[in-house]
């Protein structure tokens, strides 16, 4: 694993991640998440409303449950702008950790992607929700704690470089390459 990035060196690379496009990105990770913290790097994937990111830990019970106690779809699919995650991984081999189900290159800022807002990824359509998506223990001892810091507070936090949470509103495949388009 390369060396973790201080804040000068993360804060350097903020302008490339904001340049992201806004309405038309591309899908440029999928992973899932097993059982154990394992992970496993995709080309393609279903997903689906029942289940989430086909072979995601997901489906079988999260951190947020609904009241008749299952998963809570507010937090189906986890999403990561994919040039965040390139500059805080720094090779394409350590994205996966970060436990994110889709990494796109695609402005996911609050102006551009606001909760409610819906994309198209290959044949599935998803809806952007209102649940925070925040840097934990994990992300520090994989990434360091400045990289935590650059996506959990202040600028970062405001413009939700850890990433943003989806539900599944279409059933689908996605796959690498994919666009991603930001719909009306």
């Amino acid at each position: 694993m390369p060396k973790h990035l201080n804040m000068d060196e993360l804060q350097a690379g903020l302008s490339h991640i904001l340049a992201s496009p806004g309405d038309n990105g591309e899908l440029k990770g999928i992973v899932t998440r097993q059982a154990g913290g394992k992970r496993k790097d995709l080309k393609q994937c279903e997903i689906s409303l029942a289940r989430g990111a086909h072979g995601d830990h997901w489906a079988e019970g999260c951190w947020m449950s609904t009241e008749e106690g299952k998963p809570h779809p507010d937090v189906q699919i986890c999403i990561m702008n994919a040039r965040c995650i390139a500059l805080i991984a720094q090779q394409r081999d350590n994205w996966a950790p970060a436990g994110d189900n889709l990494f796109i290159d695609m402005d996911l800022t609050p102006g551009n992607t606001p909760p409610g807002t819906r994309l198209s990824v290959g044949t599935a359509i998803i809806e952007i929700t209102e649940v925070p998506h925040n840097g934990c223990q994990s992300f520090i001892d994989r990434y360091g704690r400045d990289a935590c810091l650059f996506v959990n507070t202040g600028e970062g936090k405001g413009l939700r470089l850890r990433g943003i949470y989806a539900r599944v509103v279409q059933d689908g495949r996605v796959a690498i390459g994919d666009a991603v388009t930001k719909l009306a």
